[in-house]
């Protein structure tokens, strides 16, 4: 089975950075795509990034381009999400996913808090 434990969350002000990691358990991930959704409360959770791991092609949602930045270090079986201009409206629990691209099990982290202050 995939564990995925996500850490680098916090309180932080408009503007400032954060940078979210997702370390999975010791298996290759050579058939997966890695990512981030997010679920602010009241809303429904949204995609954020993703990355294809075997290739490190990154996607992410329109709200995100241009201020956030997904990458992996295949070494640390890690994922990261490197947030900056965050704003109020980021405000959420992150969570890792990661997606089998054959069989397209889904596995996820317990998610981590990010809260951005006015």
């Amino acid at each position: 089975q995939v564990q995925l434990v996500e850490s680098g969350g916090g309180l932080v002000q408009a503007g400032d950075s954060l940078r979210l990691s997702c370390a999975a358990s010791g298996r290759t991930f050579t058939s997966y795509d890695m990512g981030w959704f997010r679920q602010a409360p009241g809303k429904e959770r949204e995609f954020v990034a993703a990355i294809r791991w075997s290739s490190g092609s990154p996607y992410y949602a329109d709200s995100v381009k241009g201020r956030f930045t997904i990458s992996r270090d295949n070494a640390k079986n890690t994922v990261y999400l490197q947030m900056n201009s965050l704003k109020p409206e980021d405000t959420a629990v992150y969570y890792c996913n990661a997606r089998h691209l054959v069989l397209h099990s889904d596995y996820w982290g317990q998610g981590t808090q990010v809260t951005v202050s006015s």
